[in-house]
C-alpha cells in the first residue's frame, strides 16, 4: 500500500497507485473541493487500450454528472494510449502512445485570467466507478 494521503502526494507519481477505501474516500472528500471551486477541467487517461480509456472517461461524466463528451476515434483497440478531454467544448482525442504509466489526470481551469490551472492526479483508472458528487 502506496503512502498517499492527499492529493498532494498523488503528484509525484508517474502511474496512479493501489489505494484502500480509506485512501479513495479521503482524496475524493479533498478532490470534490477543488471540482466545486473550479470553472471546467482537461481530462487525461493513460490506459492499456482505447476500450479502458472510455470506460474511464464515462465513469467520470457519470460522477461529475457532465454532458457525454464525443470525438471520433479510429485507433486500433490492444494499444496503449493517451485520452485527453475537454469538459467545457466536449472534445476527446486519443492516441496511441507508449512508454506512459495508468491512470486519470485531472486539470481543473478557472475562467478567471489570474488563476493558475491546478493539475491532480494520477489517480487509479476505476477510481471514478462508484463515486458521485453533488455539484
Amino acid at each position: 500500500m502506496s503512502e498517499i494521503n492527499c492529493l498532494n502526494d498523488l503528484k509525484r507519481l508517474r502511474s496512479a497507485p493501489i489505494l484502500n477505501k480509506i485512501q479513495e474516500q479521503k482524496l475524493f472528500e479533498e478532490l470534490s473541493e477543488y471540482i466545486k471551486s473550479t470553472d471546467w477541467f482537461t481530462i487525461g487517461i493513460m490506459a492499456k487500450s482505447k476500450i479502458i480509456a472510455l470506460c474511464a472517461l464515462k465513469e467520470m461524466e457519470s460522477c461529475f454528472n457532465w454532458k457525454p463528451m464525443v470525438g471520433l476515434q479510429t485507433i486500433e483497440d490492444q494499444k496503449p494510449v493517451f485520452l485527453k478531454a475537454n469538459q467545457k467544448t466536449g472534445d476527446v482525442h486519443i492516441r496511441i502512445e507508449y512508454g506512459l504509466g495508468e491512470g486519470v489526470l485531472i486539470g481543473c481551469h478557472h475562467d478567471h485570467e489570474g488563476k493558475d490551472i491546478d493539475l491532480l492526479g494520477p489517480f487509479p483508472l476505476s477510481f471514478f466507478k462508484f463515486q458521485k458528487i453533488n455539484l
